[in-house]
């Protein structure tokens, strides 16, 4: 089902829009031009989309980081509500991340842990075999 129809019933200060994506302001920002990228086409998560939105997307995310005018910036994408998705629709945040700041923007933590060659292998061979 493609969200087209919705898309316009609610107010947004839409940035771009094509045939398979839209892109507008996020109005709960993280930072001065927060912008959210979604496809047309409904999906709850990211490997349900087909290519050929995702391939139209992407490239909106990067012309708006570019007219975000940082140098530091952030794409995100979450599936799942343990991976902190909100919203049952796919959407990539383009979150600009200031110079100067440790507070704007997106904070985040990555807790790193050390995997011994053996457990990495072991997993690189059944990401591998599914591929």
């Amino acid at each position: 089902m493609f969200m087209t129809e919705h898309l316009g019933d609610i107010p947004s200060f839409k940035l771009l829009e094509t045939e398979l994506s839209f892109a507008f302001l996020d109005i709960g920002p993280l930072a001065k031009g927060h912008a959210l990228v979604i496809p047309k086409y409904h999906a709850e998560k990211l490997h349900e989309v087909p290519d050929e939105y995702l391939a139209d997307a992407l490239p909106i995310a990067k012309k708006i980081a570019i007219a975000q005018g940082v140098e530091n910036y952030n794409i995100l994408q979450n599936n799942g509500r343990i991976a902190h998705q909100e919203v049952d629709h796919v959407h990539f945040h383009v979150i600009p991340k200031p110079i100067a700041s440790d507070e704007d923007g997106l904070v985040i933590g990555w807790p790193a842990k050390p995997q011994d060659k053996a457990e990495l292998q072991k997993v690189f061979d059944e990401i591998k075999g599914r591929l």
